[in-house]
């Protein structure tokens, strides 16, 4: 069995969300809409940090590229499971299983790195501000950036080619509505133990790389501000770590519930809904998590606003 390739599948076919046709019509409504907010959401934040010479600092080139990924990821599952609602059988060839699955990794995992240079940057920002220039110049915002494409790229390579090299010679059934790694893994006639390690030991990596990160940043950040004389001072770098906290708490909590555990513990059915909050509802609150506390990008929101109303 270990010999076989996978050819005998060529095509899988969604289970979705559910079965019911008027629940898909309804789901169908209020996913574009949540997907909508999502691309206005991100592609506005990207659009306001080019556009605004105020923001061109390591903080919103951050954010920059963390609308970016956003978008990168929920674009990869949100219009194939959108046109889904809207068909009887959802189907889908092999190749675009593992391009969407391809894209999916990667951006995910690009995802956890630039929150961790996030953490960092607000470490820096508000323990070492007198080296802040020096620190977190644009050569290193730009490295850091770089460093975490490329660890999107290996994740991307090291799962999809692990995946996708087991054979799959049985049901070609997904119960999911995208090609995620759990159901695929049960849907493999081979003995996924190898893989099963590895890919625990690739997420592992990176989960636990990243958290020691923002961890480690945040201890000396929360120190910092404890030893602050002013409470203004304490005020504002609270404000300025709460919205990256939030949108840590959302991402990584939901991915380690995904993706650290053994398949055996897994519950197909109940995992599709964690999967629909991080692929399609946290790229949609990033941005009202990153503007609604920041004065800096709702004044810059109002500048472009204004600019518009006087042409």
């Amino acid at each position: 069995m270990d010999t076989e390739n996978h050819s005998m599948v060529t095509e899988f076919i969604f289970t979705g969300i559910t079965q019911d046709s008027q629940l898909q019509i309804i789901f169908f409504v209020v996913f574009l809409f949540v997907y909508l907010v999502n691309v206005v959401g991100n592609v506005g934040m990207i659009i306001l940090i080019i556009t605004d010479t105020q923001l061109h600092t390591p903080m919103y080139f951050f954010l920059c590229n963390l609308s970016f990924v956003d978008l990168g990821y929920s674009s990869a599952i949100a219009p194939r499971m959108l046109a889904d609602f809207l068909t009887k059988r959802k189907v889908i060839s092999f190749s675009s299983c593992a391009t969407q699955f391809a894209f999916f990794v990667g951006f995910v995992d690009a995802e956890c790195y630039v929150l961790a240079a996030m953490a960092y940057d607000r470490f820096v920002a508000i323990c070492r501000p007198l080296h802040y220039r020096i620190l977190m110049s644009n050569r290193v915002c730009v490295a850091l950036m770089l460093g975490s494409y490329l660890a999107g790229l290996v994740s991307l390579v090291a799962h999809t080619s692990l995946t996708f090299s087991l054979s799959y010679c049985g049901s070609n059934v997904i119960n999911h509505f995208f090609c995620e790694i759990p159901p695929l893994l049960a849907l493999s006639c081979s003995d996924t133990y190898i893989s099963e390690i590895l890919l625990f030991s690739i997420c592992g990596f990176i989960e636990f790389s990243t958290i020691l990160i923002i961890f480690i940043s945040y201890a000396f950040i929360f120190v910092a501000i404890i030893r602050m004389s002013s409470a203004d001072g304490r005020l504002k770098a609270f404000s300025t770590c709460g919205s990256h906290l939030t949108g840590v708490t959302l991402f990584y909590g939901t991915v380690m519930f995904m993706y650290l555990r053994p398949t055996s513990s897994y519950s197909l059915d109940q995992d599709k809904w964690a999967s629909v909050f991080y692929t399609i509802i946290i790229p949609m609150l990033n941005p009202v998590i990153y503007s609604l506390r920041n004065k800096d990008v709702k004044a810059a929101f109002k500048k472009l606003i204004g600019k518009k109303t006087q042409r």
